[in-house]
């Protein structure tokens, strides 16, 4: 493909890195309709400002950035053109691989705690999934506001979350969680379904809970006396700019477990689609500059 322009106000990155997220691979599986095709998959984005369209001044040519990017505009690529509002200075103290694991995930995590939650210090949050991709950075930002931290996970990551802020960790595979936690303020679902639904009588009255992946049933926020809403994750590059401030202040890290060169997208797709993954995928698309 030729390579894309940025028009007037826009800019174009060269992407160093590109992150995986399940969207990826419902996306490439036909689950979201209406998608014009051919497309580039690819959400998250690291890389460097290498061209700027006319009146575009937020960003210069060098610059080290990280985007969420839309569906289509394409992260598998070297390159990709963006609005400047999606983008951000990626963290200082960290690398483009790094950086690419953020934006997503971290947006997820941020705007379901605290955009939309209203997570506060002091209260309590049950985090489903915690050891994936969102719930990584779901703990780790819970812990830096200062709350009482609770995650689902199987026995194997224990330790691991206890190791970046959860205060409590239940084994999804042999405790059920309703049996042992109550009267919450919040609830972060990434996992839907059976969890999902048993996840309203932990609450308190007016706690709330988000998914990342349910759809709210009419009527029955109300019938538990609670409040719900399912997260439309939004790119937005003021809040990735408060994200990688903390990242420098080392308060909160990206966990990268698997590092894969673009050509294995495949591969990064089946481990993502086994759900199992710890953290976060990422693929290499070039060599980092020095």
């Amino acid at each position: 493909m030729p390579e894309p322009q940025p028009g007037p106000g826009e800019i174009r990155i060269r992407i160093i890195a590109a992150g995986v997220n399940p969207m990826d691979w419902k996306i490439r599986s036909g689950y979201i309709r209406e998608l014009p095709l051919p497309t580039i998959m690819g959400l998250d984005v690291a890389g460097l400002v290498d061209a700027v369209g006319q009146g575009e001044t937020s960003f210069q040519r060098g610059d080290q950035v990280f985007a969420k990017v839309s569906i289509g505009q394409g992260g598998y690529a070297e390159y990709t053109v963006v609005n400047p509002a999606q983008v951000a200075q990626k963290p200082r103290s960290i690398g483009f691989i790094e950086s690419a694991a953020i934006p997503t995930a971290g947006l997820a995590a941020w705007q379901s705690l605290f955009d939309i939650a209203g997570l506060e210090r002091g209260q309590s949050v049950l985090i489903h999934g915690a050891a994936g991709g969102v719930g990584t950075l779901a703990v780790q930002f819970a812990r830096w506001k200062g709350a009482y931290v609770i995650g689902t996970a199987s026995s194997k990551n224990a330790e691991f979350l206890k190791s970046i802020g959860s205060d409590e960790v239940i084994d999804y595979r042999n405790q059920r969680f309703e049996e042992i936690v109550s009267n919450l303020d919040v609830v972060l679902d990434t996992i839907g379904g059976d969890t999902f639904e048993r996840s309203w009588g932990v609450l308190k009255p007016g706690g709330f809970l988000v998914s990342t992946v349910a759809s709210i049933p009419e009527g029955v926020p109300q019938k538990y006396g609670v409040r719900a809403k399912t997260l439309m994750t939004q790119a937005d590059g003021r809040e990735l700019t408060q994200i990688a401030a903390i990242i420098d202040e080392q308060k909160i890290k990206p966990i990268v477990t698997t590092v894969l060169p673009l050509i294995e997208a495949q591969k990064a797709h089946e481990m993502s689609e086994s759900r199992h993954a710890r953290g976060k995928i990422v693929l290499r698309v070039a060599e980092d500059p020095k």
